[in-house]
């Protein structure tokens, strides 16, 4: 029998009182109203200390009294009657109970009253608010009719400080890639030439056809037989007449080109092909067919110079470095999309020694909770028993992992929170059409596959993980990084992160929401 890792971890792992965990409103800081009952604690902690006015403790003892009344069996007392309190209470303590009453009052008091408490001093608890002294402490001097004061401590969203004033703008690292591309370069240099080439009309009907030529072609084709011979004919669209065919590799279909070569005027020629096996044409895509090729009229073609003459047939105004320039940045920019991650990395880690944050230890445990509980999970998918994964769950292992990941833990914590800060006061939002745009992709790649796609779950899902590759190109902007070009591969980079920190943000302003 299979057994839950979530249930098994939440039994053996929780420390203190189970808190779920809840997210906060982005880039907000917890404000109090009454300094004298709010303490600040390291970690982003709180402590508050509240008053219980007499009435509410003689409500709260009344009510457990009645409650209690209803499941407990007195002599004298009929089931459910009303007990007077000190009869109830002489008969618990006699059943080891002895501050059950007052215990229970206590509880009900912060369920009633710690929420608005929070509320009215503006702040903002992560998990569960806990008693400092326990409820069953506190019974001790608890009297019906008298106030007392709760203390609970309870973690909070932290500030968002950085180091000095914008000091997320300037940020220095560094970050490595492949050198620019030259083979690249000329080759797009070359097709420009190419595109331009000047043609010259052949006037020795004899000469023969080569490499770097052109000619005008009529063609008609078949689609091949099992043999090679010629079977049903293609298409219309498929044949064609004035063709005008240029000599190069990798223009047309596999054959096509080669089987010209040496061919003159007046010549026909059969050349066979095959078809490309991603052509839109299904029917013919991956195929081979049989083409005659009459040729009506060959040239030659002469590419221009590299000058600012060619320059200015390409686009007005263009000088020759001008276009070389503009081919060298459109290349460059181009390569270094695939090395986004590594340069967010260099980002994250200089934005991470800016920041002045204390990050809760509630998030530091949930989330190496969660962590470890996915790490289980592999082991199980990697062939681990569940047995021999029940051994490793133990809260010695855990606090292990804990402390193993909790750094990690923190500074992606810190970077999400900055994201959400540096989005909201640098006003960077995601254009809708980029937004739509995502949508679409991801509900294609879904109906591929034959899944259900939930739009209203994930829109707001791609919308904060789009913000957050905007905040990092922001922060690239205005960056000071060192390029380091090199052909070694770099390591590369959690591409899960931007996806990491939008959906922490869109969980922080759910909560913002639903409070």
């Amino acid at each position: 029998m299979r057994f839950s890792y979530h249930c098994l971890l939440s039994l053996l792992l929780t420390t203190g009182s189970a808190s779920a965990f809840i997210t906060s409103p982005a880039g907000r800081s917890a404000t109090f109203l009454n300094a004298n009952t709010v303490t600040r604690k390291p970690n982003s902690a709180v402590e508050i200390a509240i008053t219980a006015p007499g009435t509410a403790t003689s409500a709260a003892f009344d009510k457990a009294c009645s409650e209690l009344s209803k499941n407990v069996t007195i002599a004298g007392f009929r089931k459910g009657a009303k007990i007077p309190p000190k009869v109830l209470e002489g008969a618990l303590a006699a059943r080891g109970g002895r501050s059950a009453i007052r215990a229970q009052a206590i509880n009900a008091l912060v369920a009633e009253l710690v929420e608005p408490a929070l509320k009215s001093e503006g702040v903002t608890p992560i998990g569960q608010p806990t008693l400092i002294v326990s409820a069953e402490e506190l019974a001790e001097t608890f009297e019906p009719g008298k106030d007392i004061e709760i203390k609970v401590a309870c973690d909070v969203w932290p500030a968002i400080k950085f180091t000095s004033e914008e000091a997320y703008k300037g940020l220095k690292g560094s970050y490595t890639r492949k050198p620019f591309n030259q083979e690249k370069f000329d080759t797009a240099m070359a097709d420009l030439r190419d595109r331009y080439a000047e043609t010259s009309k052949i006037d020795d009907p004899t000469a023969k056809l080569a490499m770097g030529d052109a000619c005008v072609v009529n063609m008609v084709g078949y689609m091949a037989t099992a043999d090679g011979e010629k079977g049903e004919p293609l298409p219309n669209a498929a044949s064609g007449d004035n063709v005008e065919i240029i000599l190069g590799q990798g223009r047309y279909m596999e054959g096509l080109v080669e089987g010209l070569i040496g061919a003159s005027v007046g010549d026909t020629k059969t050349v066979t092909v095959a078809f490309p096996d991603k052509l839109r044409d299904k029917s013919l895509a991956g195929k081979k067919a049989v083409f005659d090729v009459n040729v009506l009229e060959t040239s030659t073609r002469s590419l221009p110079e590299l000058n600012d003459e060619f320059a200015e047939k390409v686009r007005p105004g263009l000088t020759i470095e001008s276009l070389k320039e503009e081919l060298r940045k459109a290349i460059d920019e181009e390569d270094s999309k695939e090395y986004v991650g590594a340069r967010n990395k260099a980002l994250a880690d200089a934005l991470a020694e800016v920041l002045d944050v204390e990050v809760p230890e509630t998030i530091v445990q949930q989330q190496a909770k969660e962590k470890y509980t996915l790490m289980m999970t592999e082991m199980r998918d990697g062939g681990t028993s569940d047995a021999e994964i029940k051994k490793l769950i133990t809260p010695e292992n855990f606090q292990k992992y804990r402390d193993i990941v909790a750094d990690d833990i923190k500074k992606d914590f810190k970077i999400s929170m900055a994201s959400d800060y540096l989005g909201e006061i640098e006003q960077i939002e995601v254009p809708a059409n980029q937004i739509d745009e995502q949508m679409g992709a991801l509900k294609k790649e879904a109906e591929s596959v034959g899944e259900a796609f939930e739009e209203a779950a994930i829109r707001p899902k791609v919308e904060a993980t789009l913000q957050r590759r905007l905040v990092f190109d922001f922060l690239a902007g205005h960056a000071d990084l060192e390029v380091i070009y090199s052909d070694e591969k770099e390591p590369e980079f959690d591409a899960a992160l931007m996806e990491k920190l939008g959906e922490e943000s869109l969980k922080r302003e759910q909560d913002v929401e639903s409070a």
